[in-house]
């Protein structure tokens, strides 16, 4: 299981790509494709996870700690991937620009816009996050790589041997 709060999510692509995980992008169960960020209902947002976390072996980015309870039980392990709230900011704005359709982490068939909401979400809301995950995975007890910042990340793309996205 690979948590990720708001930071990159360049790792994604090589990771899942030098593995033989099934991945799974918590984005597209929550949101409806093809919407303006629409979410799904609940029930059928918990569904799709649930029925993501039964496979074998599966990654899945994206917190959304009110699902992460039945995730922890059948994970092996978490990558935590964290940064300074004005980075993940700027790197909001960016890939809102940019607007590319084929991004990792875009919903299908929707035009990136900048929400007020998420930047408010990104600024002030989950601020703190990490701190709170820390505490939430220790209890868990799973073992956790956390890293902070993209020297860090870098770092774990050689340690296990994958390339270093630039």
């Amino acid at each position: 299981m690979a948590l990720q709060t708001q930071a990159s999510r360049r790792w994604r692509s090589p990771c899942v790509r030098s593995s033989v995980f099934q991945p799974c992008i918590s984005t597209n169960f929550h949101y409806l494709p093809g919407t303006d960020w629409q979410p799904r209902p609940e029930t059928e947002f918990a569904a799709l996870h649930d029925l993501a976390i039964q496979e074998e072996r599966w990654i899945i980015e994206g917190s959304y700690s009110r699902l992460m309870p039945q995730r922890l039980v059948r994970s092996t392990g978490v990558i935590v991937i964290t940064s300074n709230s004005w980075l993940r900011f700027l790197r909001y704005l960016k890939r809102t620009l940019a607007n590319q359709p084929d991004r990792a982490g875009s919903l299908q068939r929707a035009k990136d816009r900048i929400k007020w909401r998420m930047v408010y979400w990104i600024l002030f809301k989950s601020r703190n996050s990490n701190l709170e995950y820390a505490k939430f995975l220790q209890e868990f007890g799973l073992p956790t790589v956390e890293c902070h910042t993209a020297a860090a990340l870098n770092n774990l793309y050689r340690t296990w041997g994958l390339p270093v996205p630039r």
